[in-house]
């Protein structure tokens, strides 16, 4: 087993067992190929199988002898900038980009059967979603998460410590209870004749004020 995980791992998204190759003409106007203007499409200029090969680069289009599986052209599929384009006048047809050595050309190719060209076209869709698909979750999910990130309303700094250190206590003042705190004991003080603490007067029970005596020459009650 021996270098067994050095070997690159292959995934085939799909096999056509028999397309033919054409050579095309120069594109005329920009509104797209005709494969009627191949000239005759029963003289393809090769003929074998085609694969599509996902690797860990990235996925090719292969186009191999369908005994020997010697291969005649490749081409690197981008879903950002497709490589293959159908042509206008057929659904059994396509024109495929191949780029080696920096050198770039076009070549025609046809399916016999309009599945193959289907399921051709239904590999490359489904390759460019989940493509599409894996940028988005890159998007959703970045390296750090947001609950992670420091907030922006944060300034940034060193970390105070307000803990409070052994033997150390604190007070609270609410506002509002020291001045009626010191009414009541004025009160008690005012009705009482005398200079009486807050904690006697808790001590001593509620506080009733003390009746004045009657003027002179008053009628007493009985």
């Amino acid at each position: 087993m021996e270098g067994f995980g050095d070997e690159e791992i292959e995934s085939i998204l799909y096999i056509g067992r028999e397309v033919s190759v054409y050579k095309i003409p120069p594109l005329k106007a920009n509104e797209g190929h005709r494969a009627q203007e191949w000239g005759d499409l029963g003289n393809p200029l090769w003929k074998g199988r085609i694969r599509i090969i996902e690797r860990s680069k990235g996925v090719s289009i292969q186009f191999e002898d369908a005994t020997t599986g010697e291969l005649f052209a490749k081409a690197d599929y981008d879903p950002a900038k497709p490589c293959v384009e159908a042509v206008l006048d057929s659904s059994r047809y396509f024109v495929v980009r191949v780029e080696e050595a920096g050198k770039r050309a076009y070549i025609g190719m046809g399916f016999l059967e309009r599945t193959d060209s289907f399921d051709f076209n239904v590999a490359l869709q489904d390759y460019t979603k989940h493509v599409e698909l894996l940028r988005w979750k890159a998007l959703q999910n970045p390296t750090t998460p947001d609950s992670e990130k420091p907030s922006p309303h944060i300034p940034a700094g060193p970390k105070k410590d307000y803990s409070l250190k052994e033997g150390q206590t604190f007070s609270i003042n609410i506002p509002g209870r020291a001045k009626a705190h010191h009414s009541n004991n004025a009160v008690a003080t005012d009705l009482l004749g005398g200079s009486t603490s807050s904690s006697s007067s808790a001590n001593s029970g509620p506080a009733f004020p003390l009746l004045p005596p009657p003027p002179p020459g008053a009628p007493r009650r009985r």
